[in-house]
Order: C-alpha cells, then sequence, then structure tokens
C-alpha cells in the first residue's frame, strides 16, 4: 500500500476529512484533490471507509511509536506525562485526534468500524498500563485500582478531552488541557515524596 498513489490518496484524505469531517467525506473529492481517477481509491481502499480506517491506522501506529520511545526515557515520569500533553497539541494540529474521533463516532452506528478503532484505541490502553506498571514498582501500592484501571483513567481522559477541545468552546477546551496537565503535578508529588 506504500505507493505513491495510496500515499496521495491518504494525505487527500486527510484534508479532506479535516475540512469536510467524515460524514460529508466524498471520495469523489479526495480522487480529484490526489489528482487519480476515482477508481484508485476502490482499488487501494475499498472504498471511503477503508481509506479513512487506512489513513487512522498509519497514523495510530506512527504515534504509538512515538508514545512508545518517550516512556522508555530515563527522564522523571511527571515529566513525560508533560511530554504527551504537548503530544496531545501536536496530534490537534496535525489532525490526527480529529479523524480518531470522527471514526469513534462513526464505529457508533457501523460495528466493522467499532473493531478496527477499538483495536488501535487499546494500543494507546496497552502502552498506558506499562507505564503504570513501572510506576507501580516505583512508587508502591496503586490503592484500589489495578494498573489497567489507572490507564483507563488517564487513557479515557484523554479521550473525553479531545472531544471536548474538538467542540470548540475555548472555556471548555482550557478546562481539559489544565486537568490533563495537572496529573502532571500529582506525578511529580509522588516522584518526589
Amino acid at each position: 500500500m506504500a505507493t505513491d498513489t495510496a500515499n496521495r490518496i491518504m494525505e487527500a484524505a486527510r484534508s479532506c476529512l479535516l475540512a469536510d469531517g467524515y460524514a460529508r467525506l466524498s471520495t469523489r473529492k479526495v480522487a480529484e484533490r490526489a489528482e487519480v481517477p476515482l477508481s484508485q481509491i476502490h482499488y487501494h481502499f475499498g472504498g471511503k471507509q477503508g481509506m479513512v480506517l487506512a489513513l487512522l491506522d498509519y497514523e495510530n501506529r506512527r504515534l504509538i511509536g512515538r508514545q512508545r520511545e518517550l516512556y522508555a526515557s530515563s527522564e522523571p515520569l511527571w515529566k513525560r506525562y508533560e511530554q504527551a500533553c504537548d503530544f496531545l497539541e501536536d496530534d490537534l494540529a496535525s489532525g490526527y485526534v480529529r479523524v480518531l474521533q470522527e471514526m469513534i463516532a462513526a464505529g457508533w452506528s457501523d460495528s466493522a468500524v467499532a473493531a478496527q478503532v477499538l483495536a488501535m484505541v487499546q494500543a494507546w490502553f496497552e502502552v498506558l498500563d506499562e507505564v503504570v506498571r513501572e510506576a507501580e514498582t516505583r512508587f508502591g501500592s496503586l490503592g484500589p485500582f489495578t494498573s489497567a484501571d489507572i490507564a483507563s483513567l488517564v487513557g479515557l481522559s484523554f479521550l473525553g478531552g479531545e472531544a471536548v477541545i474538538l467542540l470548540g468552546d475555548e472555556t471548555w477546551a482550557a478546562r481539559a488541557r489544565s486537568a490533563l496537565r495537572k496529573v502532571a503535578e500529582l506525578i511529580r508529588t509522588l516522584e518526589e515524596a
């Protein structure tokens, strides 16, 4: 799939998706923007859904790699968490978050999309679970929580924060960003205790 044509289609799909959203995304517009025949979208991706899922999968794998690299560093955990919050801003600017949230919404009415999106989201939760297990070895007991519980709380906080930020209300967006960043302060307190 790493052909020049497929890459041009994915770049055009990203641009069109950011401009129009998933519901109004047209394979015809994508083909025009990519300057390829419409049949190439069907050849490479099978249609609109396959094209967007391929785009999301590509971006997701790249960003999971970035997160694994971040959390493998020797920086204090609170600094790594702050960097993850910075990455959220990068991911909003790149359009990844919008694509992810659009596909989550599409998954509400399409079980095939839901299964693929859940698999992608699960990869994020697995990274978080590894990080929480590392923290547990350093800090001790997590109280009534398992590492999976805390990974879920953090992951769901980011997903919910992303959704609120995308709604466009600056007050709520600021609240979401602030709440996510304050977790770094909590982690720093635990690390320095």
